[in-house]
């Protein structure tokens, strides 16, 4: 069976520890080495990112592999071709897909016919990559995971795989969002298997009252813009501001919509960590190529 990430439970809680130590070894190693020399990763996108793209190009560089942007240009992912197909025929030129697409079934479908391992770069439910990269900087930070972390805004699809990495890791959570954009029941489920299911508040002071971190990201996501007068409404009073924040670090995974989830006080000031999350998102994701390269 080829492994592959489509959530960040797809990995066990031993497994999760294996990665981050890889990203961990291969963040700090001074020796040279490249694991993945001739290897390819084809990266397919429906959706444009800043990160992501630049992250696992120049990851794979930095591995000693190649990278190849496959934009909805390029390629006939679920249009003129079926994705089944797509699977099949990149699998014969690649060692591993990255997939950044809006619905997750279509990565679903990738997984379940490519023979290389498919790695979810993001979808309207899930962003694991992100997931492994937060927890990377939370152990950077604090040496361990006994952390309080309290989410502040949408139970979007970076929350809803945070919730489910926290469970993985022993991260105690917290999850502030207005009433009716709380953490789908499924994910909720899912975290009470792996052992924590957050606390769930509307209230975003109560939330960080006994917090170490706070995390926000944007309320109105890619794909949502028809939403977005709406979404502001209902987000009235969820902002993290500096007084909001105190002394904690904040995270962010980027990019922010400055004035709305975060003033640009809060973002600008010393406690802000969403440089290191930008970072992990390679080392991270270095460390989960190089494990793959071992299972697959």
């Amino acid at each position: 069976m080829v492994r592959a990430l489509l959530d960040v439970d797809d990995l066990t809680g031993e497994e999760l520890t294996t990665v981050l130590d890889r990203a961990a070894e291969l963040k700090t190693a001074d020796d040279g080495r490249q694991p993945l020399v001739d290897r390819t990763l084809g990266m397919i996108f429906e959706k444009p990112s800043t990160r992501t793209r630049v992250s696992f190009e120049t990851g794979m560089t930095k591995l000693g592999g190649h990278a190849i942007f496959l934009g909805p240009d390029d390629i006939h992912l679920g249009h003129g071709e079926p994705i089944r197909d797509t699977a099949r025929a990149v699998s014969r030129y690649v060692d591993f897909i990255m997939a950044r697409v809006f619905d997750h079934a279509d990565v679903v479908e990738l997984g379940e016919y490519a023979t290389v391992p498919v790695i979810n770069g993001l979808t309207d439910d899930a962003h694991p990559c992100q997931t492994l990269a937060d927890l990377l900087t939370i152990r950077e930070r604090f040496g361990d995971f006994d952390v309080d972390v309290a989410w502040v805004g949408d139970g979007n699809n970076v929350a809803q795989s945070f919730v489910l990495g926290a469970a993985m890791a022993g991260v105690d959570l917290t999850v502030a969002t207005p009433a009716g954009y709380g953490i789908d029941d499924g994910v909720r489920k899912r975290a009470a298997g792996l052992g924590g299911v957050p606390e769930t508040t509307t209230d975003p002071e109560a939330a960080v009252e006994d917090a170490d971190v706070v995390y926000t990201d944007v309320w109105v996501s890619m794909g949502q813009e028809d939403q977005r007068e709406q979404k502001l409404a209902d987000f009235d009073g969820f902002q993290v501001t500096s007084d909001l924040l105190g002394d904690r670090p904040l995270m962010h995974c980027l990019p922010a919509h400055r004035g709305e989830e975060v003033t640009d006080e809060a973002l600008e000031s010393e406690n802000a960590i969403v440089w290191d999350q930008a970072e992990n998102r390679m080392h991270a994701q270095n460390g989960l190529l190089v494990w793959l390269s071992e299972q697959n």
